[in-house]
C-alpha cells in the first residue's frame, strides 16, 4: 500500500476516534477518543475517555477501546488510534500488550509517551490533525481543572 493510501486509511480510523471523543465530551467527559484496529483494518473496539462518567480514573479512551475489543491471542498486528498523544498509563498499555502501531491525532496540547513507544519499536504515526488540536485546546481553555486532573497535575 502506498503512502497516500495508508494516510487515507489512518485518517478514516482517526475519524472514528474523533466520533468517540465528541460523544464523550457531549456526555460531560474529556474529549479524547480511541479505536483499536485489527490487522485487516477492522475496528475491534471503540472508546472515549470515561473518567468522569464512570468515576473511574483508569477509564482513559485507549483503555476503554482496548477493553471493548475483547481478548486477543496477540496484539502485534493491531493499531491503537487516539486523538491525543497517550499518557504514560496508556503508553504502558500499548507496550505491555505489544500493540504494533500507534496513530495519533495530535501532540501539541499534550506530548505523552509516544517518543518512548517509538524507541521500544512501536511504529508511531503522528497526523497533527487540526480538528484534534482545536478540540483539545478548546476543552483545556474551558475546563482547565478537569484537564489537570486528567493528566495528573
Amino acid at each position: 500500500m502506498n503512502y497516500q493510501a495508508k494516510l487515507h486509511e489512518y485518517r478514516s480510523w482517526l475519524a472514528a476516534a474523533v466520533e468517540e471523543a465528541r460523544a464523550g465530551a457531549e456526555a460531560g467527559g474529556v474529549p479524547i477518543g480511541a479505536v483499536l484496529v485489527g490487522s485487516e483494518g477492522e475496528i475491534l473496539g471503540r472508546g472515549s475517555n470515561r473518567r468522569v462518567q464512570d468515576d473511574d480514573p483508569t477509564a482513559h479512551a485507549e483503555t476503554t477501546a482496548f477493553r471493548r475489543a475483547g481478548r486477543l491471542r496477540t496484539y502485534g498486528a493491531t493499531t491503537m488510534v487516539t486523538t491525543l498523544s497517550p499518557c504514560w498509563f496508556c503508553s504502558g498499555l500499548v507496550r505491555q500488550f505489544g500493540i504494533g502501531r500507534l496513530v495519533i491525532g495530535e501532540a501539541r496540547n499534550f506530548h505523552g509517551g509516544h517518543d518512548w513507544l517509538a524507541e521500544q519499536g512501536v511504529e508511531v504515526v503522528l497526523l497533527d490533525d487540526a480538528d484534534c488540536v482545536r478540540m483539545m485546546a478548546d476543552f483545556i481553555a474551558e475546563s482547565p481543572g478537569l484537564w489537570e486532573e486528567d493528566i495528573g497535575e
